[in-house]
């Protein structure tokens, strides 16, 4: 029985790893489920039975690889401005350029809209959550321009702009990063 269960929970772990990999890489139209089968060696009727539609079997993968970065980026503590930025861009240089991938998509497809919108609530809360001291003492709109500016500093396009567009290295990228969160100031 134990080893059924682990080969059962092994099975499901190389289907997420296999969909994610697809759905990372590819256009969400031209993800088939028999290629994902195929490369996770199971069947079609194993994925539907298993995690139900496309947009499910998506969504499953998502929520298993955004879990473990989750788990990575809460573990910045909070007020250190220069490890929260490189837990951040950690992140970023793992799954940011799946990331752009989806962001591109997000208008086309129902299940990538709901991931990037959940995404964008995380970060937010991320965000208040990590650098609270540079909140602390403001109040009503000072507070939530200040919140703003941390949450656009800290987004997935500022990696973008700094290490795609512009070809920055990480360091430079990050330090551009520190100081922009750390010149914020709150204005009246």
């Amino acid at each position: 029985m134990v080893a059924r269960a682990e080969a059962a929970a092994a099975t499901g772990e190389r289907i997420l790893e296999v969909a994610w990999r697809h759905f990372s890489e590819w256009p969400y139209e031209e993800v088939r489920l028999s290629d994902i089968a195929a490369d996770a060696e199971v069947t079609v009727q194993t994925l539907h039975s298993r995690f139900g539609t496309k947009d499910e079997l998506f969504l499953a993968a998502w929520a298993r690889i955004i879990g473990g970065e989750g788990v990575r980026r809460e573990a910045a503590p909070v007020g250190d401005v220069r490890k929260a930025v490189r837990v951040l861009y950690d992140s970023y240089e793992a799954q940011g350029d799946a990331g752009l991938r989806l962001l591109a998509q997000e208008e086309r497809i129902p299940a990538v809209r709901w991931m990037t919108d959940a995404g964008r609530v995380w970060h937010r809360a991320w965000v208040e959550r990590t650098f609270a001291p540079l909140l602390e003492g403001l109040k009503g709109a000072a507070r939530e321009r200040r919140l703003v500016k941390l949450v656009v500093a800290t987004d997935i396009l500022v990696w973008k702009l700094l290490r795609r567009e512009m070809g920055l290295g990480r360091r430079q990228a990050e330090r551009i990063v520190i100081e922009l969160i750390t010149e914020t100031k709150a204005t009246p």
